[in-house]
């Protein structure tokens, strides 16, 4: 692993070390992943977009080169697949996800800001904005399916 993913990763880890906070966070971050890509699928798009071309798209194309940037062909591929099934799934239930999706939105960044009030500290994004992408790289990590030590 590079020094870079893996100084995310380490500083993500200092902010999530309650038991309840990480709880918290193992499912508010791939809700709210879920969640924002149904959004950004339903916004309106400008009419200089390709046919079928969505916010979510361009979004996700985004975190793919982030991703790619990390240099490690695990994280990288994990995140695809992740990004992948939730474009099949907000594309078959685009019209009907809408509003759940922004209350699901909304439930889960409570429930994560709740979690770093226990922990006691400020969630990383604060710092750097590129954490929010890093989110789920720990949630694959702490689930088991990415393989990668921090420290």
């Amino acid at each position: 692993m590079n020094s870079r993913l893996s100084g995310y990763l380490n500083e993500y880890a200092e902010s999530h070390q309650n038991p309840l906070n990480k709880k918290i966070h193992l499912v508010a971050v791939p809700a709210i992943v879920f969640s924002l890509v149904a959004i950004l699928m339903n916004l309106p798009t400008p009419t200089f977009f390709l046919e079928g071309l969505h916010w979510a798209h361009i979004f996700l194309v985004g975190a793919l080169v982030f991703y790619a940037t990390l240099g490690d062909l695990q994280v990288f591929l994990v995140n695809l697949n992740y990004i992948l099934i939730n474009l099949v799934l907000t594309t078959i239930w685009k019209n009907e996800l809408l509003y759940p999706a922004i209350g699901i939105f909304v439930v889960a960044w409570f429930a994560q800001f709740y979690g770093h009030h226990i922990e006691g500290k400020k969630p990383a994004f604060f710092k750097d904005l590129f954490f929010l992408l890093i989110g789920p790289i720990w949630v694959f990590i702490n689930l088991g399916i990415l393989k990668i030590k921090t420290k």
